[in-house]
């Protein structure tokens, strides 16, 4: 092992050694070098002359770019043209952590990391996955779940998926949570969490929230090891009173001492910019030192390096620049009520009742999408190419469940997306 990954070790061991349990083999042995080259470039920084860094720049030492570009760009060139930080840049993570107390605040009065920079929330779950998930492990998500999550953590990393049912008639399955997590072999469980979920646009009320929490510290009570993931792609998206605005890592960050916490978020949903493809990844836990998330940092970057080398400078500078825009917030809240008002809207057509004998919409309260399952003996492919084929219509077949991503469709046109999938149910039901 590197003697830089042994000192990342240590620190990680005098500080709480059971987070040097949770991490994998590859999450042991990763660093983020500071000698080699990296601490030969950084050794440099400032210099006359500095023939150290792997880019090219002007005679005025600025960043060599192409003008057909750069006039394309309305953003001084050394934010935009070179290299990122591998942990990402300084003054956006710092502007991230900030905006996860103001969004949170029952994070107020704890320590937290300082969130890493990833290529998007993906390639945070993917870096996660690298740091915690051995082959074989077992992770707990809901059986309805965001399909990618097989890609990244079975076909990527050999990880064994478990599921607890999301609903019970149409509230949160608490007791399958419960016996879920229980049921889990191992002394290390992983736990992923995605509220507002992906694909049902589910969020848990405050006192499902509530009882959430009080099992996972039951079972960290019981001397087991936990790193519960927070998938909050689509954090702050909620529509309905009563229900959690806060992410669940407000209340996980210093739940436990056997309990790490693992926020993987970005403002990929959020502020609208999928195709920026910035992700952080921030860390909370009992007692949490600045020494033990520094660690934990250095190995999250390392990570980054010795995968992507860096997340894209122009997508943080440009993000950095909104979030300090005084117009932003006003911004956000008018794009929210569009949200809102298709959700409404959602909500307003599936009260009538002649749809029930042919589908049923699952709880949603947030997010970008809402389910509805096809009533028994309805082949929901068929129906799917019918929608296309006939009424001009497109969604997503998850196994006779209908994934609708009312974010997708103007409010004007969402009375006439159920009447189509209404009238292709009975189109099927008269073959």
């Amino acid at each position: 092992m590197n003697p830089q990954a042994i000192e990342l070790n240590n620190i990680i061991v005098t500080h709480n050694r059971i987070v040097l349990k949770l991490l994998t083999k590859r999450g042991k042995n990763i660093f983020f070098p500071k000698k080699g080259i990296l601490g030969q470039t950084a050794d440099a920084k400032g210099k006359k002359i500095n023939a150290t860094i792997g880019i090219a720049v002007e005679d005025d030492s600025s960043p060599m770019r192409l003008p057909s570009l750069e006039k394309q760009i309305n953003i001084n060139p050394s934010l935009a043209f070179p290299y990122a930080p591998s942990f990402g840049r300084p003054d956006i993570r710092t502007k991230w952590k900030e905006k996860i107390y103001e969004k949170n605040p029952s994070l107020k009065g704890k320590e937290i990391s300082l969130p890493i920079v990833t290529n998007a929330l993906t390639h945070a779950l993917s870096t996660t996955a690298y740091m915690f998930l051995r082959k074989k492990d077992t992770l707990l998500v809901s059986d309805l779940f965001w399909g990618n999550y097989n890609l990244i953590f079975t076909h990527a990393y050999g990880s064994q998926i478990s599921k607890f049912s999301l609903f019970e008639g149409d509230k949160f399955n608490l007791q399958s949570f419960r016996e879920s997590v229980q049921n889990i072999k191992s002394k290390k469980k992983v736990i992923l969490l995605n509220f507002p979920n992906n694909p049902t646009g589910y969020t848990p009320t405050m006192d499902e929230t509530e009882s959430i929490i009080k099992i996972l510290k039951e079972d960290a009570d019981q001397g087991n090891r936990l790193v519960v993931i927070l998938d909050d792609a689509y954090f702050g998206l909620v529509y309905q009173e009563g229900i959690a605005r806060e992410s669940i890592f407000a209340r996980l960050a210093d739940l436990h001492e056997n309990l790490l916490a693992v926020k993987v978020d970005g403002p990929t949903k959020e502020d609208y910019v999928w195709g920026f493809r910035v992700g952080f990844i921030t860390y909370g836990i009992k007692n949490g030192t600045k020494e033990l998330y520094g660690a934990l940092e250095s190995k999250t970057a390392g990570a980054v390096r010795g995968n992507i080398s860096n997340a894209c400078n122009l997508s943080q500078s440009l993000l950095l620049q909104a979030f300090s825009s005084p117009t932003y917030h006003k911004e956000k809240t008018e794009k929210y009520k569009i949200l809102k008002a298709r959700y409404d809207k959602v909500k307003e057509v599936l009260s009538n009742k002649k749809y029930e004998p042919y589908f049923k919409a699952y709880p949603f309260n947030s997010g970008y999408f809402m389910c509805v399952k096809l009533k028994e003996g309805l082949d929901g492919e068929q129906i799917r190419r019918i929608l296309l084929d006939k009424y001009d219509t497109g969604l997503i077949n998850l196994n006779n469940v209908f994934r609708i991503a009312f974010s997708a469709a103007a409010e004007k046109d969402i009375p006439q997306l159920f009447e189509n999938i209404y009238l292709a149910c009975q189109d099927v039901e008269k073959m």
